[in-house]
């Protein structure tokens, strides 16, 4: 099965800006985006959960806050031992504080394994991971991508992809997912790799934005 690396990133990065004006010119300005590869498993799969409808800086501060306390690693066991005002006091809402409890239970009783997707084709994962409560689109695509690193992935529901590829086609308005699939088919089979590079587009546009307020 074929996976992202620094190697692949990079030739795909060329290869994609030969099929799409907008992705040479981000190649151009920006240069290679970062790979964001993860450690598969349930500490990141619970980073991905706080990342869900917030800023990342919010998500990583949280995460930060909650690897302070369960130091050396985030681990179902002792995660299970934080109770919810615990949690509330790291920065979890009361939703995800339900959907992070029933993932290390799952782990727990032997319900869910990590490791098992690993050999599984693209849908398979996100079948398995949807099971799971509060784990919808987003961050089954999320975890296809930067855990296991999938080369074809193209999250549905990121508003910042939507956002950067409504700006590189200057479009009126941003997109939905349907209007950005369709627009985004010749990039196949290295979606996952354009999609980081409208990311690293998106942040450094931020950046430029940031540095003159």
């Amino acid at each position: 099965m074929v996976t992202l690396n620094e190697n692949s990133l990079q030739k795909a990065s060329h290869w994609l800006a030969a099929q799409d004006e907008g992705l040479a010119l981000v190649l151009e300005k920006y240069g290679y985006p970062p790979l964001w590869s993860r450690v598969p498993g349930f500490s990141t799969a619970v980073h991905i959960i706080l990342e869900q409808q917030v800023s990342l800086a919010s998500a990583n501060a949280t995460f930060a806050r909650l690897k302070e306390v369960l130091q050396p690693a985030v681990i179902p066991e002792t995660f299970l031992e934080l109770g919810d005002e615990a949690l509330r006091a790291i920065g979890f809402s009361r939703q995800k504080i339900g959907y992070t409890r029933l993932l290390a239970q799952a782990i727990l009783n032997g319900d869910f394994n990590f490791d098992t997707l690993t050999g599984l084709d693209d849908e398979a994962v996100r079948t398995n991971l949807k099971q799971l409560k509060g784990i919808g689109h987003w961050t089954a695509d999320i975890y296809l991508s930067e855990c296991l690193m999938r080369p074809d992935i193209l999250p549905q529901g990121d508003i910042a992809l939507y956002e950067a590829f409504r700006v590189l086609r200057q479009l009126p308005k941003r997109p939905d997912y349907a209007f950005f699939e369709a627009g985004t088919q010749h990039w196949r089979p290295w979606r996952s790799v354009g999609t980081r590079m409208l990311w690293h587009f998106y942040l450094n546009e931020r950046k430029k934005i940031n540095q003159t307020l």
